[in-house]
């Protein structure tokens, strides 16, 4: 079974709409771990399915590591993302994880990303699902 960490921060929202999403479409044939950088956060994703969720710096650093792929923000590899929420210890864990990422490109940090059409976060949220059909059906 592929295992996905959803990490968010701040109210949670981007995350929650992941995992509901991911949930929506494959069911229990996937486990999320919902990493919440607070408790606001890892409780909106619990809500939306998730099967397990830990908050804080040491929860998403030990966790990162042991997942198939990571799905989040941009900002969840920006040391000092979220205004302040994502410490460089949780951005550093999450890029060097030998997981696979699936970053949004929700432009909330001030970097820009050329070549990247801005798009409705519905429709970024569709892409992670069809990055992630194959992997799930093949297992």
């Amino acid at each position: 079974m592929m295992r996905i960490a959803v990490v968010d921060g701040q109210g949670g929202g981007i995350g929650s709409t992941i995992v509901k999403r991911l949930r929506e479409k494959f069911g229990a044939d996937v486990e999320i771990l919902a990493l919440g950088t607070n408790s606001a956060a890892t409780s909106a994703m619990m809500k939306a399915r998730a099967n397990k969720g830990a908050t804080g710096e040491n929860a998403i650093i030990r966790n990162t590591g042991r997942v198939d792929v990571i799905v989040g923000p941009l900002s969840i590899v920006l040391a000092n993302g979220m205004l302040g929420e994502l410490t460089p210890g949780i951005a550093e864990a999450i890029a060097s994880s030998m997981a696979r990422k699936i970053l949004l490109p929700v432009n909330q940090e001030g970097v820009e990303i050329a070549g990247i059409q801005r798009e409705p976060l519905p429709h970024l949220i569709e892409k992670v699902v069809e990055y992630l059909k194959p992997g799930i059906r093949g297992r």
